[in-house]
């Protein structure tokens, strides 16, 4: 007789709190955020490199908005996680609930089974921030997405080349009809060519889809890559970018990191 065993799925994380989004088309809408350790990519401009490797525990807010953390071991069961979401989840708080990173899809074996349970337990809209880069584990996961937030990665600015990923990836979110835009960080190194490229990329998918130009947040000395320092573009440079990319697609927005203004961090 063959005994048929269950594994309970797990997932290394690094936090899970609620905030306010500070980033591209949700900037400003109340969130709980499931922040997940690891990431396949070493952007320059990184201010979350903490990500980049799994810890052995993880920070779980007890009260929304508190920052009130209580510290817990990774890996963390499934169950686990979908009982601190629920502990999360006010009334009438949050707008909906925020895949961030790291890379969220390096989890996508859990996340098959988390989100429609999570989904179907406190009936909010499910957004994926994601670099953008992952198109096969997207598929997986895409039924149970509500909307996608997704990385350009220019090479001037974080050394990252993702291009063919990154229009596969696209043509997939837009094929699926899941809401999606693009967030591109630009810098003072940002190569003109690269951005008029990715206008032509969005534009030859649908010159509708939003993209939002993040002026990059300088990161301390003591953090930077020292062979490529990242500096703020000027206001004049943002301005020509903008008008640029705004030859190929209708809606282009600049949009710093309003969370960091708010010591949502």
């Amino acid at each position: 007789m063959t005994v048929k065993t269950t594994v309970t799925p797990t997932a290394r994380l690094v936090e899970v709190f609620s905030a306010i989004q500070g980033e591209g088309l949700n900037v400003g809408t109340r969130q709980i955020f499931v922040r997940f350790a690891l990431c396949d990519l070493r952007c320059h401009f990184c201010d979350s490199s903490h990500t980049w490797n799994a810890p052995e525990t993880c920070r779980i807010e007890r009260s929304p908005g508190l920052r009130d953390f209580e510290i817990h071991p990774n890996p963390v069961p499934l169950p686990i996680l979908l009982e601190w979401v629920q502990l999360q989840n006010l009334p009438c708080l949050h707008d909906s609930i925020s895949l961030t990173g790291g890379e969220p899809l390096l989890h996508t074996p859990f996340l098959t089974e988390f989100l429609p349970q999570v989904r179907s337990l406190t009936g909010l809209p499910v957004y994926l921030e994601t670099g953008g880069h992952r198109p096969d584990q997207l598929t997986q996961i895409l039924p149970y997405l509500d909307s996608v937030g997704m990385d350009f990665k220019l090479h001037s600015v974080s050394g990252e080349n993702r291009w063919q990923e990154h229009e596969k990836f696209l043509k997939l979110c837009h094929l699926a009809r899941v809401e999606v835009f693009i967030k591109i960080i630009v810098s003072k190194n940002t190569d003109l060519a690269e951005l008029e490229r990715a206008a032509q990329l969005v534009a030859a998918v649908n010159p509708i889809i939003a993209v939002y130009l993040q002026p990059v947040t300088p990161l301390a000395v003591s953090e930077q890559f020292s062979e490529m320092p990242v500096l703020a573009p000027t206001p004049e440079q943002v301005l020509n970018w903008q008008a640029l990319m705004k030859q190929y697609i209708k809606n282009v927005r600049v949009v710093p990191q309003t969370h960091k203004m708010l010591n949502q961090l």
